[in-house]
């Protein structure tokens, strides 16, 4: 199913032209403005972030599509192992500039906090996915991979989240840009989450649906039940000698005779001549 993927290729398409711009005005050299200032004095962290970021918002979409998993496993892990860089390199270039750069106008402590705490989030993420993967945790490596992937998305919902509010308002205030900011990060985080319970739901509701079919002895344990088994036939064989005495005493007479190996038999020979006329006088 490659709806999700697109969907979220849709999502990073405005944030990836946005820093595609950002970098090539780095590396052609534009005019420097107070905008643009602090990414001149101190060009490192920002190309690393978007050198690293790019890739990791467009190509990281397709980690979610089940049939490329099903249908190329190898590249599916190959693709993995270098999204993992990028995830990685994003993380912390992102925190290194929110620490190194002055703030931009709009910024407040508010946003500087939140930036901390979601960069933590997603560095967190993906060394606990890394943890899961070596593991062999297949299932918890997605879901860390997800929340970190959801956090580093959080330009794109962002996009969506200012766009109405320019529109039906104008320019945002510093709690405004912080709040607006923060929905971003955190609308991808519940909906990450709402996948991971649908997820359980469906797991809990097939693992009930397998009860259900699967034949059982109620309140008993596996080796309980041959005993009952056994109790059930001792009544039987119970109720039927009660029934017939004479076949009782027949088993009974079987079951404390000693078993021995069934000797062969001997051969009885028998005569091929054909049999003799009778004289007659």
């Amino acid at each position: 199913m490659w709806a999700l993927p697109a969907l979220l290729m849709l999502l990073g398409v405005v944030p990836a032209l946005a820093g595609a711009a950002r970098l090539a005005e780095l590396l052609r050299g534009a005019v420097i403005t107070p905008a643009n200032a602090r990414f001149f004095a101190m060009p490192l962290p920002v190309m690393l972030h978007l050198v690293a970021v790019i890739p990791y918002t467009l190509l990281g979409a397709l980690q979610f599509s089940a049939s490329l998993r099903r249908r190329w496993p190898a590249r599916h892990r190959a693709l993995g192992r270098v999204l993992l860089v990028c995830a990685t390199v994003s993380a912390l270039s992102g925190l290194w500039m929110t620490l190194a750069y002055p703030w931009a106008a709009g910024d407040g402590v508010a946003l500087y906090a939140l930036r901390l705490l979601f960069g933590t989030a997603m560095t967190l993420a993906i060394v606990l996915g890394i943890d899961a993967i070596r593991r062999r945790d297949f299932a918890a490596h997605g879901r860390w991979m997800l929340r970190a992937y959801a956090i580093g998305m959080g330009a794109g919902t962002q996009v969506l989240t200012h766009l109405p509010y320019f529109a039906l308002v104008g320019t945002p205030t510093v709690a405004t840009r912080a709040v607006l900011m923060g929905a971003g990060w955190v609308i991808n985080v519940l909906i990450a989450e709402c996948i991971f319970r649908r997820q359980r739901s469906g797991m809990d509701h097939g693992n009930a649906d397998a009860r259900k079919g699967r034949p059982r002895l109620t309140g008993l344990a596996p080796s309980q039940g041959g005993r009952s088994r056994s109790a059930d036939q001792r009544g039987n064989e119970k109720s039927v000698s009660s029934a017939n005495p004479r076949s009782a005493a027949v088993t009974n007479a079987a079951q404390s005779r000693p078993t021995q190996s069934a000797k062969p038999s001997a051969a009885v020979p028998t005569s091929t001549q054909p049999p003799r006329k009778a004289h007659i006088a």
